[in-house]
């Protein structure tokens, strides 16, 4: 497990003038995003988050153990891009098959035949479905693509479409 934290949604673009912010939520169930928080960034802020409307929320900073909300589009612009994470030990623990996208990262690829073909670097969704960075391969991360993911041994089986070639 490369890092301990997940990353839980993006803030996008300032929604009016009085501070609240497009968030795009990377959970199941989007509407549960908050429940999650409180919310940290990269930059080592800690961020609390209410919905307002579908994908519309109010943010607040938090700082000495007091909420200081974004109320003006001056603010809410500098937020744009901010990545929110949370520690991974506050998600509950995956089914048997079942696993994070995080969890791939770091994960050795092998051919069908088990040739080694490199090491997942990022897991990327666009909005199209998500796929897999493996060295210079953007590989679509489906069942027929990826047939196999063991996290046990910390690889997975990957089955590039004809079109790719993959470098041995």
């Amino acid at each position: 497990m490369p890092d301990q934290r997940i990353l839980m949604g993006v803030i996008g673009r300032p929604h009016g003038v009085r501070g609240l912010l497009r968030v795009h939520s990377y959970t199941a169930d989007p509407a549960a995003l908050p429940e999650y928080g409180p919310f940290d960034t990269k930059d080592g802020r800690r961020f609390v988050l209410r919905w307002k409307t579908e994908g519309v929320a109010e943010l607040a900073e938090l700082k000495d153990g007091a909420e200081h909300p974004v109320r003006d589009r001056t603010l809410a612009e500098k937020l744009v891009n901010l990545q929110l994470f949370i520690d991974r030990s506050r998600l509950p623990p995956t089914e048997e098959d079942e696993f994070y996208l995080a969890d791939l990262v770091g994960m050795q690829a092998v051919g069908l035949d088990g040739t080694a073909i490199g090491t997942v670097a990022a897991v990327h969704d666009y909005g199209a479905g998500t796929s897999l960075e493996i060295g210079p391969l953007l590989l679509p991360f489906t069942r027929a693509c990826v047939p196999v993911v063991d996290l046990a041994s910390g690889r997975l089986t990957i089955c590039p479409p004809d079109e790719v070639v993959a470098p041995s």
